[in-house]
This record gives C-alpha cells, structure tokens and sequence, in this order.
C-alpha cells in the first residue's frame, strides 16, 4: 500500500537536505517541534496543511513543487505496483532485425532504404 504521509516526507527530507540544513534549523524556522518534524519526515505523522505550509516557508520552497514531487513520486509508485501485481508478464516491443546491405555507387553521406511500409534514412559516419 503508498502511503502519501510517507511519500510526503521523503519529498521534505531532500528539500531540507538539499539545502545542506539539519532538522534542529527547520524546526525552528517552522515553528514547529524537532520530535514532530521528524516524524513528519519520516512518514509517521500527516501534516495539516497548515504544517505543511509552514515547513515549505521554513525551506523556502514553494508548497506546489513539493506537491508536484510528491505527486511524480505517487505515479511513479502507482506503475511499479501496478507492474509488481500484474500476474501475466508483457513482453517488452522487438525491433525487427535487419540484413546487413551492402550498397555501392551511392554518395557515402546519406543512403536511403526503401521497404514496403517505411523509408529509413542511413547516415554514413
């Protein structure tokens, strides 16, 4: 199951790190308890969107990003889920394999190959 408190907290935790700032330093700025933010940040606790409002002026960052990080991280956590209970797997498209050909009397700089549904472009090194 995704939990969006856990997915929350991630998102936070890098903001915070990625500003090189400890929890003791945001805590403060966001007026909120240490104990709290770290839970917050670990997932353990959901925060109000007053919290969260708080904690992103704290950081600096907009609550929009985090949200769109958040939300990037959901979908992303929705398809491997989604992947991992799917009982039939699906192979991945192949690519036709070609012959090489052997073309000679053409200008070396571009060759173009024509099959019945497409036209492929060959550019010489």
């Amino acid at each position: 199951m995704i939990l969006l408190r856990r997915l929350l907290g991630d998102v936070l935790r890098r903001q915070r790190q990625r500003q090189g700032r400890t929890l003791r330093e945001v805590s403060s700025s966001a007026r909120v308890s240490l104990g709290y933010l770290s839970e917050v940040e670990r997932g353990q606790k959901e925060a109000s969107s007053e919290l969260l409002s708080a904690i992103c002026d704290a950081l600096e960052v907009r609550m929009s990003q985090v949200m769109r990080e958040v939300s990037d991280e959901l979908s992303l956590a929705e398809l491997a889920e989604s992947a991992a209970s799917t009982t039939e797997k699906v192979p991945a498209p192949m690519r036709p394999v070609l012959n090489p050909v052997s073309v000679t009397g053409v200008p070396e700089e571009r060759v173009t190959i024509k099959t019945p549904k497409e036209a492929v472009d060959v550019v010489a090194a």
